[in-house]
């Protein structure tokens, strides 16, 4: 490879990775547009619900946000396009916002610690995600009688050395039996039964008729954004067990 091809390429994936990393001003009319037409609505678990509504049927796509331990991180802000965590990161930011000026502010505090945009500081494990958003006020736990203590050792990626979690956890057979407390908009963790994995998936929990519980979710398997039954994904993936958190309406004062 020549010099100049060398120089070619590295320009050429240098802009792609400025388009992946910038939605289309389709996208930033998209966002806008649903803060707009539902930041009226009294409670927030109702503007999740709208929101995370119209955002089905978008692509599933791995692997959006960029950066690493040995290059900068660029704050990604796609909403056309998500995997489980940041479908839940740009729906949470949206429906907080009081006006499309809120919504990245509220993404980069979702999703980094203290809002700073850094590999190192993004929540890179979902137990991460959880605690941090526990701890900046956006979400509570939800607490369950029956819950149990499930340890995790995380060792990937290996630049951010060795991490233990201790998790609250509700067995699939709990939820289920106790599924009157579950509120639309409740953020679901599904917990790996690997040890060395926290957890691998998550997604919005819906309430539906007769209790019914749907989750709404970005599926790597359908490669969209869809909505089904909860206890079939439970079946499905032999899941054993969930964590919940509620959504708590904050404010960037």
């Amino acid at each position: 490879m020549t010099l100049a091809s060398r120089f070619s390429r590295r320009a050429f994936l240098a802009a792609a990775a400025a388009v992946l990393a910038a939605p289309s001003e389709a996208a930033e009319a998209r966002i806008a547009a649903l803060i707009g037409e539902f930041r009226a609505l009294p409670s927030l678990s109702e503007r999740i619900e709208r929101i995370s509504r119209a955002l089905i049927g978008s692509r599933y796509r791995a692997e959006t946000l960029i950066g690493g331990a040995k290059k900068p991180e660029i704050f990604v802000t796609r909403d056309d396009v998500f995997d489980c965590v940041t479908y839940c990161e740009v729906v949470l930011a949206a429906a907080n916002a009081r006006g499309a000026d809120e919504f990245e502010p509220l993404l980069r505090r979702i999703r980094y610690r203290g809002g700073v945009v850094g590999w190192r500081e993004r929540n890179h494990d979902f137990a991460d995600w959880c605690a941090q958003n526990v701890a900046n006020g956006l979400c509570r736990p939800v607490e369950f009688d029956g819950a149990v203590e499930v340890k995790k050792v995380m060792t990937w990626p290996a630049q951010l050395g060795r991490r233990t979690y201790t998790i609250k956890a509700v067995p699939r057979a709990v939820l289920l039996k106790e599924r009157a407390q579950v509120m639309s908009g409740d953020i679901v963790g599904f917990v790996s039964a690997r040890p060395v994995l926290d957890y691998f998936h998550c997604g919005f929990a819906m309430t539906g008729e007769r209790g019914a519980l749907k989750l709404r979710h970005a599926a790597q398997s359908k490669k969209r954004v869809l909505e089904e039954p909860l206890e079939n994904f439970l079946a499905a993936n032999r899941v054993k067990w969930v964590t919940l958190l509620r959504p708590q309406q904050r404010t960037l004062a």
